[in-house]
């Protein structure tokens, strides 16, 4: 149960528009408002058009565009976003043009060595004021440790912190999410991040095709949680 005027935000959701997702909207919606979540960032790889056709419909939870970009140095997450921007640009570009949309920039996963965080230039980018926030906790990364850098990096250079659960299907949605108080756009959010309390629990990654009935189990990767 939040406090009053606080609310839930899963800050990193992906659907069918990623490409590598199953999670269509109506899903998600739905799942959401099972779930208790207020508000869910789609941030689609490379991409906004799922987003963008999402906000503003009532759907029973809020929806906010962002996108989680490709660079040649590690993903980046666009919060607020109006328009899609290009995964073939330098990360420094990616950066401005997130800026000239309004929009906040983010580290999804910086520490991450399986996925493509980018931690090897998140000092250099905080030197140059680039960065708005650090997700602290994401759902998927493989071993705790990586959300403790994150965590880690962000207090020293004193950056907000969000978390998200990264879902790419139904039952992935919810696995991390911020209680925070409640925001009216990027400012307002930047500024409610000082209060946020992440909540997760590391879930398994999706398997990206069905699993053979006769394959072997998954070993179980095991919980956590940020309290």
């Amino acid at each position: 149960m939040t406090a009053a005027g606080w609310i839930r935000v899963d800050c990193h959701v992906h659907t069918v528009a990623s490409g590598d997702a199953v999670l269509r909207v109506e899903q998600l919606a739905c799942r959401a408002v099972e779930l208790g979540l207020d508000v869910v960032f789609v941030t689609d790889h490379n991409e906004t058009s799922a987003a963008l056709a999402a906000q503003g419909r009532d759907l029973g939870v809020r929806i906010e565009v962002g996108e989680e970009v490709r660079t040649a140095d590690g993903e980046v997450l666009g919060l607020f976003l109006t328009e899609r921007i290009p995964y073939v640009l330098p990360i420094r570009e990616v950066v401005r043009r997130i800026r000239a949309q309004g929009g906040l920039v983010g580290l999804p996963h910086p520490f991450d060595p399986l996925r493509a965080g980018a931690g090897a230039v998140a000092d250099a980018l905080c030197a140059e004021g680039a960065v708005d926030l650090v997700e602290v906790f994401n759902a998927k990364v493989h071993d705790p440790a990586h959300n403790d850098a994150a965590a880690a990096f962000a207090s020293r250079h004193g950056l907000p912190v969000t978390a998200g659960s990264d879902a790419h299907d139904v039952t992935g949605l919810g696995a991390a999410y911020v209680e925070m108080p409640d925001f009216d756009g990027p400012r307002e959010f930047l500024a409610a991040l000082a209060q946020a309390r992440p909540v997760g629990e590391l879930r398994p990654h999706a398997p990206r095709f069905p699993v053979a009935r006769n394959a072997p189990a998954q070993p179980n990767r095991g919980a956590s949680a940020v309290r």
